[in-house]
């Protein structure tokens, strides 16, 4: 067996069945906002086009994809992200991928060179695929911890010179899972410099991109960046998108990676003997979703509604604000995160993740104790009742 398998921590949700194990709950229905699974419909269609398209079935796909998907991911990027018209090329930048929690893994076994003592840089708090990947790829994970102080992103100036050099691959998550912060183009431009000057990859994760409260103020992405400081190549620069969470589609298992095009012509000479094709009925569904705008709008005035709503019943009663991006909240907890979620649990029978399940201890501190992650996912009525639950725990301890 592959002996960096005993590295692995368990999973946040193995975590929390334990926090919860022999709890009796109360009678009031419950109400479950520790996972990130959108609970809006998937629009109609998308799933027309899904079943439209089941004769594919009868098909062996390419790893590449077909043109049309491709071509139609590299249109979205550059609508999304004010691209020059053909920067990107659907041949050589763009490649379709199952997910990209799939791809995310999958990243860092094909680039990491395990003959060198190699580390992994993360943000602190993180998506446990992150660490995961970096274990199994024989690398070191360094944490780098988010907090109120440094705005929730990493502090780049704070890593030393020698971590920056033993440095062969950054994670980045923007908008932030869990605490929604959006990086600025100009800190995505100091982080790019910081891959030219050390020789270091940067795998973006924007899965929560085109979920966001201001309208006019959609989060900057990587390629963007790359694009408005020269970098017109996304030399050393890699991004993952979804249709999860921006169309309201998890179980369509649809994304792709997109970037500089020798690091993507390697990544998918791996991923062809990997055997991880996406089916015909997802891509021709998955053609339909990037093409469409309108209802990734809608889905965004679902989840502003939520917040306010939420927000307005506990704002009076715990030290929470809404996010930039994401459909997360991440309040401070006024007792330990993990007595409030088991306490929230066993009164009000409300499921939240606490904080430290979510991060790493390292250096004397963790970034995730005393907070959780509520995820405002259920239908806007019952993140509602939720809010009001949670206030009522509140007001009695």
């Amino acid at each position: 067996m592959n002996p960096e398998l005993e590295s692995l921590q368990p999973y946040p949700f193995e975590r929390l069945a334990a926090l919860f194990s022999g709890i009796e709950t109360p009678p009031e229905s419950r109400i479950a906002l520790s996972i990130g699974e959108p609970k809006h419909a998937t629009p109609g269609f998308i799933r027309e086009a899904l079943l439209e398209h089941l004769h594919g079935l009868a098909n062996y796909p390419t790893t590449r994809g077909t043109t049309v998907l491709r071509t139609a991911i590299a249109d979205w990027l550059t609508r999304r992200f004010d691209l020059p018209v053909g920067r990107i090329d659907p041949e050589r930048q763009v490649l379709p991928v199952n997910g990209t929690r799939e791809a995310l893994f999958a990243f860092a076994q094909a680039v990491v060179d395990r003959t060198r003592s190699a580390q992994v840089l993360m943000p602190n708090p993180f998506y446990q695929i992150y660490e995961g990947a970096a274990l199994l790829a024989g690398a070191e994970p360094v944490y780098l911890d988010c907090t109120a102080d440094t705005g929730f992103l990493p502090d780049l100036d704070a890593v030393t010179a020698q971590t920056w050099q033993r440095c062969q691959l950054v994670y980045l998550c923007t908008p932030g899972n869990p605490a929604g912060a959006v990086a600025s183009e100009s800190w995505l431009q100091h982080l790019i410099e910081l891959a030219e000057k050390h020789d270091f990859l940067i795998a973006s994760d924007e899965c929560y991109s085109d979920i966001y409260l201001d309208e006019n103020a959609p989060p900057p992405g990587l390629l963007g960046a790359c694009e408005r400081m020269g970098n017109t190549e996304f030399k050393r620069c890699m991004v993952f998108h979804s249709l999860s969470k921006r169309s309201n589609a998890p179980g369509l298992r649809s994304g792709f990676v997109a970037g500089d095009a020798a690091i993507l012509a390697k990544f998918l000479l791996y991923r062809t003997y990997h055997g991880c094709s996406m089916p015909p009925p997802t891509q021709a569904a998955s053609i339909q979703a990037w093409s469409d705008d309108a209802h990734v709008r809608v889905n965004r005035d679902a989840y502003r509604a939520k917040f306010q709503a939420v927000l307005d019943i506990l704002d009076p009663v715990l030290e929470v604000s809404a996010p930039a991006g994401g459909f997360y909240l991440w309040p401070r907890t006024p007792i330990a995160d993990t007595d409030f979620a088991r306490e929230l649990y066993a009164r009000e029978n409300v499921v939240v993740l606490p904080g430290r399940y979510l991060s790493r201890a390292h250096g004397g501190s963790d970034p995730g104790v005393d907070h959780v992650r509520i995820a405002l996912v259920a239908p806007v009525d019952e993140c509602i009742a939720a809010a009001q639950r949670i206030r009522h725990l509140i007001e009695s301890l």
